[in-house]
């Protein structure tokens, strides 16, 4: 016919595809029929030459056919489709990255520790998830936060595994893992045996909200110092942290006080945690201080005063 459209056949030749290609697409209405020959077939203006390409070029990016319609219905459709195909891809690449490096870490490893590798990092999803860390602060934090202070925390205190992980970070990630999933008994780190605490308040006067609030602000300082690799000395950031923990207990900060809190620290200390953070702080880096790091600083901070009185405190909890 001379009349300026093409059968499906030189459609499919000017495109550069299959005659079965063009009849899938306009089985599912995304090419435009100019018209039809007295015979009943179905006849194509240029208009389904440049649909056609433009589907083409949409389908090479991998983007499925009902993605493909929208976006052929509406071209502002496109930037979130591809921004959602980004999203997937990173996903994969990321755990494809995951995966060589896991690949790596059993492959150098030596024999006799294989198996054990090979345990850790089975049981690690790729991309991995954080979802048991989460749950494993969600389980430590005291019960009485607000749910605003304790999903700050927990964000705060759960690393983000690098999208591009060498195989001894992978490795790491696989024993935080197990540290946070292994089974072990409920502590509660915010009830003393003898239902009082420090100052003689009851476990119930206590206000753990109050400590964790003043302690962000203290742990920012004291990460500050910490990434200009400052000693550990007296200074704002000690005293935001002592003033906390005097708030909680309703006390005043005086040299009893802080010797009462260095003894408190010392006999609260949780070996599960002091793993918890050395661990996190070897996924994160010397550059990027984790809570642990920073409350360790601190610590370290309280013990270099001299002069404190003696103090003992014994059954204290925090």
């Amino acid at each position: 016919m001379d009349d300026g459209t093409w059968s499906i056949g030189e459609l499919a030749r000017r495109a550069g595809v299959t005659v079965k290609t063009v009849r899938f697409y306009s089985d599912r209405g995304l090419l435009p029929e100019a018209a039809r020959s007295s015979g009943g077939h179905r006849r194509y203006g240029p208009e389904a030459l440049d649909r056609l390409r433009l589907i083409r070029s949409l389908r090479a990016l991998d983007l499925p056919v009902p993605d493909v319609g929208r976006v052929l219905v509406r071209e502002s459709a496109l930037e979130d489709i591809v921004a959602g195909r980004l999203r997937e891809v990173g996903s994969r690449l990321t755990a494809l990255r995951w995966q060589e490096a896991a690949l790596q870490s059993l492959r150098d490893c030596p024999a006799g520790e294989r198996a054990e590798r090979l345990r850790l990092i089975g049981a690690v999803t790729t991309p991995p998830s954080t979802t048991a860390l989460a749950r494993f602060w969600r389980r430590e934090l005291p019960a009485r936060l607000p749910a605003r202070l304790r999903a700050s925390i927990v964000d705060a205190a759960v690393p983000h595994p690098p999208a591009d992980p060498t195989p001894a970070q992978v490795l790491v990630f696989a024993r935080l893992h197990a540290l946070v999933t292994d089974a072990r008994p409920p502590v509660d780190h915010w009830r003393s045996p003898t239902g009082r605490t420090m100052c003689g308040r009851t476990d119930e006067e206590v206000r753990p909200a109050v400590l964790f609030e003043g302690l962000g602000e203290a742990f920012d300082l004291a990460s500050a110092e910490l990434r200009a690799r400052r000693r550990p000395y007296g200074g704002d950031a000690l005293d935001c942290f002592v003033a906390a923990h005097a708030r909680t207990y309703g006390a005043r900060d005086t040299p009893l006080f802080r010797q009462r809190l260095r003894v408190l620290l010392t006999v609260t200390a949780d070996p599960v945690l002091d793993r918890y953070w050395a661990l996190s702080g070897e996924l994160s880096g010397p550059h990027e201080p984790t809570l642990g790091a920073a409350q360790e600083w601190l610590r370290a901070a309280l013990d270099t005063e001299r002069g404190l009185p003696e103090a003992r405190l014994p059954g204290a909890r925090v």
